[in-house]
């Protein structure tokens, strides 16, 4: 199982972690509600795991222009 993290706005890839003995308890992924769950994990058919998150860069643009937020991908 391998879980892979990328940027939900630019989609680049910002790591991986290929371990079967990594656990859901030791990524944090207790700490999201069951919303919160399904719009930042995908569980892919292979077993592999897809992490949405946000890379530094689109961080960046998004506070330095809060009115992209309300655009779809305003990233790309």
């Amino acid at each position: 199982m391998a879980v892979n993290y990328i940027c939900r706005h630019c989609k680049s890839e910002m790591g991986s972690i290929d371990s079967a003995q990594v656990s859901e308890l030791q990524l944090g992924f207790h700490f999201l509600t069951p919303e919160e769950r399904s719009d930042i994990i995908a569980y892919n058919p292979n077993g592999d795991v897809t992490v949405k998150v946000v890379c530094d860069y689109c961080r960046e643009a998004l506070e330095a222009n809060p009115e992209l937020a309300l655009v779809a991908s305003p990233l790309q």
